[in-house]
């Protein structure tokens, strides 16, 4: 999380991971889930709350899961099934179930057929938003697998040189298990920032980078300014100059392999909901998993131990510094914004819940 974002340390209200997550099933219960797929809703919103991933923990996400339900955009009883399968692979139409239940269900899917077939991997339709992508990649993780996890977002993104969306933010995620070292875990949409980011700016009135979002008339705004009333989001790299093609490539490429292969259309031509795209590998079926974890162990050392550059503290890998957030966070708490606190107070009032959110 750049640091922008961050909730200054003298407003953070610091609330113990339980806590939190025993408030999000209950209000996930009282939106009519059953009780075991509030849980798993729940850890999944959590999850990315204790890795210092706000854009998509409660924060920003389940003031939207609570409109959309009130308004019958989730399914909250869903019945998931396959409509199509071949030994390693299937597409499961999701139900118009919440994404943060369907989406492990799913993952979960795809390490089966994994186990069998050393892949396997599930496209799902008519789902709804699945959170951060980062949780189902990461389960592969528990079964010594690498995993997969892709979803068609919010349709914000315009192609380079173009003037309107015509792809989703489109997030990717790749886990990979290592043995002593902190996994290595990348998850990032494919727009120049996470579209949840220009919400946090708005929220915490800062402005955004260059090459970040277009005005109204699709023009990449090139200067740090504030958010403007109307604007589309940048492919990552913002600009052509930039590598802005590369990341309009992938986006498009996400909206063929969760909507073209879901059977569900692309782009503009999008219908009945997300759709999303989960790989799981069997590190068995390809090589020694023993050597392949400790090659791991010895390749991210060797990334954390780069010599940085002058100004730089150090070298990063993706999934190092969540690993660390994860641990300091389980220790003293999640950071929340005072606004967040507020939400809660208001919600858990209204829906008659037992409050637990006392600052640690």
């Amino acid at each position: 999380m750049l640091e922008r974002f961050h909730v200054p340390s003298d407003e953070a209200v610091h609330v113990n991971k339980d806590d939190m997550h025993a408030t999000v099933v209950d209000i996930f219960l009282k939106m009519g889930m059953p009780p075991d797929e509030a849980e798993v809703a729940s850890d999944v919103l959590v999850y990315a709350d204790i890795r210092g991933i706000e854009t998509h923990g409660v924060s920003n996400m389940l003031r939207n899961y609570v409109k959309s339900f009130g308004e019958g955009g989730i399914n909250p009883t869903p019945n998931p099934k396959i409509v199509r399968e071949m030994p390693a692979a299937a597409t499961l139409d999701c139900d118009g179930g919440h994404g943060l239940v369907v989406g492990p269900m799913a993952m979960e899917m795809a390490i089966e057929r994994a186990k069998v077939y050393g892949i396997g991997t599930i496209t799902a339709n008519n789902g709804r938003h699945f959170g951060a992508a980062a949780y189902h990649a990461a389960m592969a993780i528990d079964h010594d697998m690498i995993g997969l996890a892709m979803t068609s977002g919010g349709m914000s993104v315009v192609p380079v040189d173009g003037s309107k969306p015509m792809f989703g933010l489109n997030p990717i995620a790749i886990a990979i298990p290592t043995r002593h070292e902190a996994p290595f875990i990348f998850d990032a949409s494919m727009s120049s920032v996470a579209g949840n980011k220009i919400v946090l700016a708005k929220r915490l009135g800062v402005p955004v980078a260059p090459g970040w979002i277009t005005g109204a008339d699709g023009v990449p705004i090139t200067e740090e300014s504030e958010v403007p009333e109307n604007y589309f989001m940048l492919p990552s790299g913002g600009t052509r100059e930039n590598g802005s093609h590369k990341g309009s490539s992938l986006g498009i490429w996400v909206e063929i392999m969760c909507g073209l292969l879901g059977a569900t259309g692309a782009g503009p031509n999008r219908e009945g909901g997300a759709s999303h795209h989960f790989i799981a590998y069997n590190i068995e079926a390809f090589t020694d998993l023993d050597g392949f974890k400790d090659d791991m162990d010895t390749y991210m050392k060797e990334i954390r131990e780069t010599p940085p550059i002058p100004g730089a503290d150090r070298v990063l890998y993706a999934g190092l510094p969540e690993h660390e957030e994860e641990i300091e966070r389980n220790e003293n708490g999640i950071p929340y914004h005072p606004e967040v606190i507020d939400w809660f107070r208001g919600i858990t009032g209204e829906l008659n819940i037992d409050w637990r959110l006392t600052s640690d």
